[in-house]
């Protein structure tokens, strides 16, 4: 049986599982999730999250060595944040439009009375700038700050290409790390339906039908929007610019999808996704070793789908009208944010929070959603990630038109 079937089978029993002890035993859950569901899934989070650094590290380093001219790495550093910035605004723009038409928050009445959130602050545009530029590497690495870490591996990857022979040594060691970290991804990915059999059990069961049934619409329209962005957004990018199959994509990215759905984060899904979609899909391990470290970090569709659905919810259950002209600044509001608080924890609550304010709504109104959260969240990781390897995809065909890679890759239909 092959892994990706063991991982969705894994993803299923875990659901059932969660569902039935919600329903009938709630004890026996906590007993369960005690001693088994919850250690399962955070052990599996833990070993992802071991490798994710030296990972990021390495394959972004060599990576960067690999282009060689900086003015290619400029040229695919634009390219990847023009498409993670149209299909944010793409996201939210759909979200706006769904919630608008269903009219989640006037489905019943819902207590704002006791709703209470205090929102983090969030730091400026060019705070995070800033910050991009570490310090102290070392730190950077200990921390997890992955734009630092990004970036220092970026400076790592110009010297060594211009250096040349010169570190020819120093360029085979860290290939050396990266094909033991990649060793060590197929180890740990063995556990992977255990883990995401733990991780969906103790997600689900914890949250159960109880939340879900007073926010059931607003629930239903948030995955409607995540599946029709995913098919139609990047399913569409993918049959426009890089000429493939939609099917042959997501068949193709599947297991890192059900990894990333079980996970809830971009981040600790990494080293499966960049592994899928350089043996897969065959994207070039320079180009996914740059673009989709970079997209875990800034592109945050799935998040900007719940912001547009959360905005017009709140709106209609504190009985408040957006004008268009709101509307476009939630737009802009939301993909600035995206910049501005890279890398920051907790960033969807706090990305929202900033929107919320941009139009005076109430802050307050995040306490009605989370609840339903950290169900929503698997999904929006699934599609955050899925969007990460898209760019990549669309990235490396534009780049072998030009000549720039010649490598052999799966087999997939053109359109």
């Amino acid at each position: 049986m092959k892994l990706a079937t063991k991982i969705i089978i894994g993803l299923v029993a875990g659901a059932i599982v969660g569902i039935i002890l919600n329903v009938t035993s709630p004890s026996l859950f906590e007993t369960l999730n005690t001693y088994l569901f919850n250690p399962l899934g955070q052990i599996f989070l833990n070993l992802i999250n071991m490798l994710v650094v030296p990972i990021v590290f390495f394959s972004i380093t060599l990576g960067v060595a690999g282009l060689g001219d900086p003015k290619k790495l400029g040229r695919i550093g634009v390219k990847t944040i023009l498409f993670f910035l149209s299909t944010t605004a793409i996201a939210i723009i759909l979200g706006l439009t769904a919630a608008t038409v269903i009219q989640p928050g006037k489905a019943g009445e819902f207590n704002t009375a006791d709703a209470s959130y205090e929102a983090k602050e969030a730091p400026s545009v060019s705070e995070t700038l800033l910050n991009i530029f570490p310090k102290n590497p070392i730190e950077a690495m200990a921390n997890g700050d992955m734009l630092q870490i990004i970036a220092f591996s970026v400076f790592v990857g110009i010297g060594l290409a211009m250096l040349g022979e010169k570190t020819a040594s120093v360029k085979k060691v860290l290939e050396q790390g990266n094909e033991l970290m990649m060793y060590l991804v197929g180890l740990v990915m063995k556990f992977a339906p255990y883990g995401t059999f733990g991780l969906i059990a103790t997600a689900i069961g914890s949250q159960g039908f109880d939340a879900i049934k007073a926010m059931g619409l607003y629930f239903i329209v948030v995955l409607l929007v995540l599946v029709v962005h995913a098919f139609l957004t990047y399913g569409g990018s993918i049959m426009l610019f890089a000429k493939k199959s939609p099917i042959w994509f997501f068949k193709g990215f599947a297991p890192a999808m059900t990894v990333g759905f079980s996970t809830s984060s971009s981040n600790a899904t990494l080293p499966i996704s960049m592994e899928t979609a350089q043996k897969n899909l065959g994207v070039p391990k320079q180009i996914s070793s740059f673009v989709q470290p970079l997209g875990a970090t800034i592109n945050m569709d799935g998040t900007a789908i719940m912001q547009g659905v959360a905005t017009i919810f709140i709106a209609q259950v504190y009985s408040q009208n957006l004008t268009l002209t709101e509307m476009l600044i939630v737009v802009l509001t939301a993909v600035l944010a995206s910049i501005g608080t890279a890398g920051v924890p907790g960033v969807g609550l706090i990305m929202l929070a900033l929107v919320l304010n941009s139009v005076s709504l109430p802050v307050e109104g995040i306490a009605l959603i989370l609840g339903i959260d950290r169900l929503l969240d698997m999904a929006r990781t699934a599609v955050n990630i899925t969007g990460d390897a898209a760019c990549a995809v669309i990235i490396s065909e534009s780049e072998k038109k030009n000549g720039n890679y010649q490598v052999e890759e799966p087999a997939a239909k053109s359109v």
